[in-house]
């Protein structure tokens, strides 16, 4: 049996979206000035806060809608098809985490909510240290070339 893939279209938003988020994530260190990267031509834009800022939420928003997409697909229609991997379920605990801890970023920079400082501090090194083993994990996955889904047998599992 075939494997199920995603259209072309919704892999190259997925990782369209992944990259944005990581490059805006990063982006609101201020790493691109320091290095001066934001001082090569078109890319002073890494510089602005606020810019970087709406673009993480706006890629965050895609994010969650072709994530939504793929999980509805996949319990619906091809539940029966295909399986995840090992390394499908390691990135998608470490997708939820990221948006998990994202959502409660988002929750303190409401007006009125506040976290201790402690919690900030914790939420963010968690946040960024999740995106960094989920690249690292992402990019192991791509050499060893382990998918997220592989075709189930019709004797069970492969």
């Amino acid at each position: 049996m075939q494997e199920k893939q995603p259209s072309r279209l919704i892999r190259f938003g997925f990782g369209l979206t992944l990259f944005l988020s990581a490059l805006t994530g990063f982006a609101q260190m201020p790493i691109f000035k320091r290095y001066y990267i934001a001082d090569l031509p078109g890319l002073g834009w890494l510089a602005q806060f606020y810019v970087t800022y709406k673009l993480h939420y706006i890629s965050a928003i895609v994010f969650i809608a072709l994530a939504a997409y793929l999980v509805t697909g996949y319990l619906l229609a091809h539940r029966r098809q295909v399986h995840i991997t090992a390394f499908g379920y390691a990135r998608s605990a470490m997708l939820l985490f990221i948006l998990a801890s994202g959502l409660l970023l988002v929750y303190r920079n409401l007006p009125g909510y506040r976290f201790p400082p402690l919690v900030v501090v914790a939420l963010d090194f968690s946040h960024l240290g999740m995106v960094v083993l989920f690249l690292a994990t992402s990019l192991a996955a791509v050499i060893l070339r382990r998918p997220w889904v592989a075709p189930v047998n019709i004797g069970g599992r492969q």
